[in-house]
């Protein structure tokens, strides 16, 4: 008997990830899916054990009473969920990324769950769980790349599709170091309109404790990665030492240099294989056996407030210090007033289709 009741809202893509990923582990049931589009529902209700549906996640929340809210839309709808999940009486709420489009309802989502301090919540950066990136952290962790002095990630995807993956990921190799200070820009106005509204190129540096110094590039300027095939997996994330280096390719594999030589090896973003541990992670911490997810709340807002920072920076000019102290902003609404009307410059050809140059 399945121990957890899980609830899922929003049967897009990465809703039916996560709620066949609930269905397929027997730690949970899933008593409900909600999406304000029902036509779909009956047919993927009965594949799912025959979970009740609906259009209304707030209603069916608190007629179901999950032990687990989960919810995949796009960031804009974060709060007011979270809100539902609060409600109802979940014990773990877990949601897409980003955390926020803005500071301003990010800090109203810290501030609300810090009032309430039994709500467990997760935020899904889950390729951490693939085999590649793992292999890339073991090799940090043998201590083979000497001291970890810099991590990188360019993604040519825009922000708040891909910044905060790209920061969850350096943090992880760099051993999860609190940021200090940030200095980014910003150039391209084209997907600030998008369902994921953002610049259409974000790049900047991050201070770390100790010295760790982050490299990131969100967006249309950010280099081809010509060994991977799927524009989508053309990210790259690493970590340099004083003996050598290692990084992964979202869609290619992993490969270091150290002091033993050269490596590489196969690796690709699978969902299959890369959600079934990440669930089970929610498991384990309901459970008890763990003292927490690797993709918790608070590690992803840290990684958020080095987003949201960069973004500062390339509206107020200069360093951004961290954490931030104030009551937030609406980041992408300033960036929009600030960013110049004119073409984003492209890291490659590659891009253009996706930045509306094609």
């Amino acid at each position: 008997m399945a121990s957890y009741r899980a609830m899922v809202v929003g049967m897009g893509k990465r809703g039916k990830h996560h709620a066949f990923a609930f269905h397929a582990n027997p730690a949970f049931e899933v008593v409900g899916i909600c999406d304000i589009v029902p036509d779909a529902l009956p047919a993927l209700a009965e594949q799912l054990g025959g979970a009740a549906t609906g259009t209304d996640a707030a209603a069916m929340a608190a007629e179901l009473k999950p032990d687990v809210f989960c919810f995949c839309t796009h960031p804009n709808l974060r709060l007011g969920l979270i809100e539902a999940g609060v409600r109802c009486g979940a014990r773990l709420i877990a949601f897409e990324k980003p955390l926020a489009a803005t500071s301003r309802e990010a800090m109203a989502i810290r501030d609300l769950l810090d009032a309430h301090p039994g709500v467990k919540v997760v935020v899904s950066h889950q390729h951490r769980y693939g085999a590649h990136y793992r292999k890339v952290r073991e090799i940090i962790d043998s201590g083979a790349l000497g001291r970890v002095h810099t991590v990188y990630a360019t993604t040519p995807g825009w922000m708040l599709h891909m910044c905060t993956h790209m920061i969850d990921y350096m943090r992880w190799y760099a051993g999860n170091p609190r940021a200090e200070w940030v200095m980014g820009q910003a150039a391209g106005r084209s997907k600030l309109t998008d369902n994921h509204p953002s610049p259409d190129y974000l790049a900047g540096v991050i201070q770390f404790e100790g010295g760790v110094r982050g490299n990131i590039e969100c967006g249309a300027g950010a280099p081809d990665q010509p060994e991977v095939a799927k524009w989508w997996g053309k990210n790259r994330i690493g970590a340099q030492g004083t003996e050598g280096f290692a990084e992964v390719l979202t869609n290619g594999g992993w490969r270091a240099v150290t002091p033993q030589g050269t490596m590489s090896g196969d690796g690709a973003m699978n969902y299959d294989l890369d959600m079934p541990p990440y669930i089970q992670e929610m498991a384990d911490w309901l459970d008890g056996t763990i003292e927490t997810h690797q993709n918790s709340f608070a590690n992803a807002y840290a990684g958020f407030e080095i987003m949201a920072g960069l973004c500062r920076s390339a509206i107020q000019g200069g360093q951004v210090a961290l954490p931030l102290t104030d009551a937030g902003m609406d980041e992408i609404a300033a960036l929009g007033r600030v960013i110049p009307d004119r073409p984003v410059l492209l890291g490659s050809p590659l891009h253009a289709a996706e930045f509306g140059q094609g």
